[in-house]
């Protein structure tokens, strides 16, 4: 048996440290459906077509800690090479797990920042359109954008990754629509009527009444907040929509204080009940330049500047879906037990980890715990590791995307951003194996 999860180590960007969030073993068991075609080859007892394995795996969007187990593999007899065939594909869930949780830790800083500025605080419906998935024409390919693309939509409604946005909608949630996106220019559009303003009384006429947004920065970031800007004002008014300012360039939080600056002074604002400025039907949208640290800093940098959240939006692409890989969170797939040809059994672990033997994740005070599955200390029923495939697909092991989502929601408010995950019983056999071998254990140094 193999098992598989994010480790302890920091990794990049931090992630891998307190929570995470296990996606999407789903889509990983569809490929494994898709390759399991050649499988008759191996034995004309076995002619199913699909692999002869068993896998174990938490509920898609379930919010854990580092060293938790997202699924666990096991293969018996002659097929037992399996796992190090399928330890390969498996692991690649690192990427939408990495992508989830970024995503997620994306929204606690934004959900901070409503908190401190915002009159509707935390739970502002603001709040989960805040952060867009810029990420697509970044990707290796469309299937990387959808998979990585979905796990954003795990936190967040906003996304221009259009495979992604799809494929939840009508693979995983029955068809009913899972993200959205406004109208909006870029610089070919902008660049190709004679003038910005031009191009922004264009936008107006056809988008006005809703919200939309403009690219600023095609020529004179300063000159097009100073003087097209001015220029469209009474027609934009008149309209009565909502219009999103996009710098695309220079220092993004300096970009972002410019606009802010701009459009409260072209269309006033109102102070809000905890004194912030909210500017009237107009905001920014910063998507050049974000990641999570980037973020952070716009967040304070309005705050200081006397704006509430409202007033900003996000859009993250190469940060989102590219800047992440497999040691952002040291996810990895180890062999934790073996069966020898003589009969003897064995746990294996590699030398510094917690893990041995095959394992059992039960709920321990609301935290994901790991103990050994022979321990007797978690009950079927309690086991998180469910059974998602057994020697081919199973029904009725997959919740549609809104269940995950909502599952992200409240696991991810209710779990610590820290705890001890590893139970006394898995410790002590920790402990054994490594005495065994003359070793001392990394968790008791």
């Amino acid at each position: 048996a193999w098992t598989a999860g994010a480790g302890a180590g920091t990794g990049q960007m931090g992630l891998g440290l307190g929570r995470c969030i296990g996606a999407s073993v789903h889509i990983v068991v569809l490929l494994l459906e898709c390759l399991s075609s050649g499988h008759s080859t191996l034995s004309h007892t076995h002619i199913t077509g699909f692999f002869p394995v068993k896998l174990e795996a938490l509920p898609e969007g379930t919010c854990i800690h580092a060293r938790v187990p997202v699924y666990q593999i096991t293969a018996t007899g002659e097929y037992s090479p399996l796992c190090t065939f399928l330890e390969t594909m498996l692991t690649m869930i690192w990427y939408p797990t990495s992508v989830a949780t970024l995503s997620r830790r994306s929204r606690d800083v934004v959900e901070a920042s409503f908190g401190r500025t915002s009159d509707g605080g935390t739970s502002s419906p603001l709040v989960e359109g805040r952060l867009v998935d810029f990420g697509f024409r970044g990707c290796t390919s469309v299937e990387q954008s959808i998979i990585g693309g979905c796990a954003h939509l795990l936190s967040f409604t906003s996304s221009d990754t259009m495979s992604a946005a799809f494929y939840a909608q009508f693979k995983l949630n029955g068809g009913r629509p899972v993200g959205q996106s406004i109208p909006a220019t870029e610089h070919s559009v902008m660049t190709s009527w004679p003038t910005e303003a031009a191009a922004m009384s264009n936008m107006i006429d056809n988008f006005g009444t809703g919200i939309y947004a403009c690219v600023m920065d095609s020529y004179d970031y300063c000159k097009a907040l100073s003087e097209v800007l001015p220029s469209v004002a009474t027609h934009k008014v008149a309209r009565g929509g909502y219009l999103v300012l996009r710098p695309d360039s220079g220092d993004p939080t300096e970009a972002v204080l410019m606009a802010l600056s701009a459009a409260d002074k072209v269309f006033g604002s109102v102070l809000n009940s905890k004194g912030f400025r909210v500017i009237k039907g107009c905001g920014v949208i910063q998507g050049d330049g974000i990641d999570l640290l980037t973020m952070e800093k716009i967040s304070r940098a309005i705050e200081e500047a006397g704006y509430a959240a409202d007033n900003v939006s996000y859009g993250m692409g190469g940060g989102l879906l590219q800047k992440v890989n497999r040691d952002t969170m040291s996810f990895a797939t180890k062999l934790c037990h073996i069966i020898y040809e003589d009969g003897r059994p064995a746990d294996i672990m590699k030398q510094p980890q917690t893990d041995t033997g095959i394992l059992a994740v039960k709920r321990v005070n609301g935290v994901p715990t790991v103990f050994p599955a022979d321990s007797g200390e978690v009950a079927p029923h309690e086991n998180l590791l469910r059974v998602v495939y057994d020697k081919g697909p199973l029904e009725g092991v997959w919740d549609d995307f809104d269940t995950v989502r909502a599952r992200v929601a409240s696991e991810w408010a209710a779990l610590p951003r820290t705890a001890d995950n590893i139970s006394v019983s898995l410790r002590e056999k920790v402990q054994h194996q490594m005495a065994l071998r003359g070793k001392v254990p990394a968790m008791a140094r």
